[in-house]
């Protein structure tokens, strides 16, 4: 099952019949879907359904078996810096210098997009006190409790400016009213006009966010059955 189709010129994703095979073995059951700037799409099914194999070849970290990624009207490259200057992705944790604070990351993050320190810093905090814990800021990555850590790592890939963002499980480890803030923090960005493709178990979140849902089936099995 797929998303209803958009115009091909509105998409800033576009997915059509991708498929995936790691070590020999099909992943991913073939998908299509597109999403225009200011939606957000949530990708549903059980586990072992490809929703992270599909955002990591979204974020050019995996190749497709078949099919096409397309992302601001071109395929997806890793190694082309336009494409990653437009996606900003949470696929896993996110590498963390030990030697630096919370805050001393916004800044090397923002500086490395061509923002100022200042302004990231600006950015990132806005997720931490949304949250409500600005007080982190200050703290090293060790520092950091289990869901503190899922926190600053939404702040993380939250401070940069993309016009893509990719999130697994972004709900995962916080308590509900913080996927509550969660939620109200990714519409922000959709309204923005980010283009959000969001993998999530919570229903709370998939029903907060404005924009198509796309349903994965296990490879090998009919929609269905």
């Amino acid at each position: 099952m797929t998303a209803p189709e958009t115009r091909q010129d509105d998409a800033v994703v576009a997915v059509r019949k991708v498929t995936a095979v790691l070590g020999g073995t099909p992943v991913l059951a073939p998908v299509s879907f597109k999403v225009r700037a200011g939606q957000a799409a949530t990708l549903v099914g059980s586990n072992g359904a490809g929703k992270t194999t599909l955002l990591r070849i979204l974020a050019g970290v995996l190749k497709p078996a078949s099919g096409e990624a397309r992302v601001g009207g071109a395929p997806v490259d890793e190694k082309d810096p336009s494409f990653r200057a437009l996606v900003a992705a949470l696929i896993g944790p996110p590498p963390l210098a030990s030697n630096l604070t919370l805050e001393e990351h916004f800044a090397l993050v923002a500086v490395s997009w061509g923002m100022s320190a200042s302004d990231g810093r600006d950015r990132g905090m806005r997720v931490l006190e949304a949250f409500e814990v600005g007080a982190l800021a200050s703290r090293f990555p060790h520092e950091l409790s289990s869901g503190q850590g899922q926190m600053a790592a939404l702040a993380l890939t939250l401070t940069r400016p993309c016009d893509v963002v990719l999130l697994d499980e972004p709900e995962q480890r916080l308590d509900d009213e913080r996927v509550g803030i969660l939620a109200r923090l990714l519409e922000e960005e959709r309204e923005d006009g980010a283009a959000l493709v969001v993998a999530s178990h919570s229903a709370r979140l998939r029903d907060a966010l404005t924009g198509p849902t796309v349903r994965l089936r296990e490879v090998g099995r009919r929609d269905g059955g």
